[in-house]
């Protein structure tokens, strides 16, 4: 079963900093752009981050300068480097990924940043 395995969440205070991983699991024949989106409570699920194949980013004006993302291709793994975080930041953030040529979401994994 081809799927997206996210960790690294957790609680840290305004100023510190997380690294998000997500892996691609299962018979993978192509991956092609690799993202991080995040969903706040109560507010729709916005984009935070994705990489090309190969390896060009973009970023939401709300993080950049502050989060990096990053991808490493033989291990089916997309990184989010989230420095500098704000309270602003708390969300439950969600890999997503073109496995195969069809869409993938990860579980979600809570980012809570106190202040």
């Amino acid at each position: 079963q081809v799927q997206l395995v996210e960790s690294g969440g957790g609680l840290v205070q305004a100023g510190g900093s997380l690294r998000l991983s997500c892996a691609a699991s299962g018979r993978i024949l192509s991956i092609n752009d690799m993202g991080w989106y995040r969903q706040a409570l109560g507010k729709p699920r916005v984009l935070v981050a994705v990489v090309t194949s190969g390896g060009t980013p973009n970023y939401a004006d709300s993080v950049k300068g502050r989060f990096t993302i990053s991808r490493d291709n033989a291990k089916n793994t997309v990184y989010l480097q989230m420095n500098s975080l704000r309270p602003e930041d708390t969300a439950v953030y969600y890999c997503q990924a073109f496995l195969n040529g069809f869409m993938r979401w990860g579980q979600g994994t809570q980012v809570t940043v106190s202040s």
